[in-house]
């Protein structure tokens, strides 16, 4: 006779209290939700910075490119069907009599304007350091000029710089010096665009530097002063040489900005008389929007110059950065 064995019944599980208690069901597979990934945060914080330099440099630049090498007229301007030059219309701008004299008004009213607002900004932020009563009421009325729209500093410039009835002058007569044709001259047109932009400048470079020297620790001076250190050599060993990072960042905006200065000449001798104050963003203007025939590609040839220009110096101080910074 055959014996069918069964396999014994589960037993029930006894816990530690001595209860029975059944076995565990088996685990069921369970999905997990992946977390989304970081890399959409990043592109989403960065889409209205990228469409805002797409729509308002890129694309611009673009078309200004576009603009220097095609024969455009107002008719083509409208109509859209300007042929294509290539490089003559720059070539049109170096051949052109009036490029040396521009040239050489926009490297000197750029250097020279650097230097002199560099110069007395930085002679102020120090002068100012020195925290005495109302340094914060003077350091404030400073930047009135920074803070006036520029067609009225440069509207104020020319009605003191008049030759029949400016201030200049008849403080000149005053002292017994004849008057000056400061914006009818050629000997003397530039030098008065020259003055008007220092006088804007300045504020500028005074605010930057002012808070580049809060930086310094205090402790540096003392122990200059300890050792025997007079103003000078505290200013040439401390002052100067800390300042080194702030003042490059300070010169380099400054050259862009005075690189682009178009309101001031314009406003007060409109790059003249014969051409004497003309730089390359006055030209420009008047290449493009000046004459009763403008020449929208030699004019957009001329600014993309500027843009050139700009350009190598920000790669040249990026690059001297790049050296202190491994030195």
């Amino acid at each position: 006779m055959n014996r069918t064995t069964h396999p014994p019944d589960p037993q029930p599980v006894r816990g530690g209290t001595g209860a029975a208690t059944a076995a565990p069901p088996p685990a069921r597979a369970t999905t997990r939700r992946r977390p989304a990934s970081p890399q959409w945060a990043a592109w989403a914080f960065l889409a209205p910075v990228t469409l805002y330099l797409v729509l308002f440099y890129a694309y611009p630049l673009y078309r200004n490119i576009d603009l220097s090498l095609r024969n455009y007229t107002v008719r083509s301007f409208v109509q859209g069907d300007a042929p294509f030059t290539g490089l003559s219309n720059y070539r049109a701008v170096l051949d052109d009599p009036t490029f040396a004299p521009a040239l050489l008004h926009t490297a000197v009213f750029t250097a020279v304007c650097l230097v002199f607002q560099y110069a007395i900004g930085l002679a102020l932020a120090v002068f100012f350091n020195q925290h005495f009563r109302l340094s914060a009421t003077l350091r404030a009325l400073f930047l009135v000029p920074w803070l006036l729209p520029l067609i009225v500093s440069a509207s104020t410039w020319s009605w003191m710089l008049n030759s029949d009835s400016g201030v200049v002058n008849a403080a000149l007569h005053a002292v017994g010096v004849g008057p000056v044709n400061w914006l009818t001259s050629p000997d003397w047109s530039l030098t008065s665009v020259i003055i008007a932009n220092i006088w804007i400048g300045v504020p500028f470079n005074l605010v930057v530097l002012y808070s580049g020297l809060q930086s310094i620790p205090t402790s540096l001076y003392e122990a200059a002063a300890l050792d025997g250190a007079n103003a000078w050599q505290r200013f040439w060993r401390i002052t100067f040489p800390l300042l080194r990072p702030v003042s490059a960042i300070t010169l380099l905006l400054g050259l862009v900005y005075t690189l682009k200065v178009f309101d001031i000449i314009w406003i007060m001798s409109k790059g003249g008389p014969a051409d004497s104050s003309t730089t390359f963003a006055t030209w420009s203007y008047q290449l493009g929007f000046g004459n009763l025939l403008p020449a929208f590609g030699p004019g957009a040839a001329v600014g993309n110059l500027l843009v050139v220009a700009a350009l190598v110096f920000g790669l040249v101080y990026m690059r001297v950065q790049r050296k202190q910074t491994v030195s």
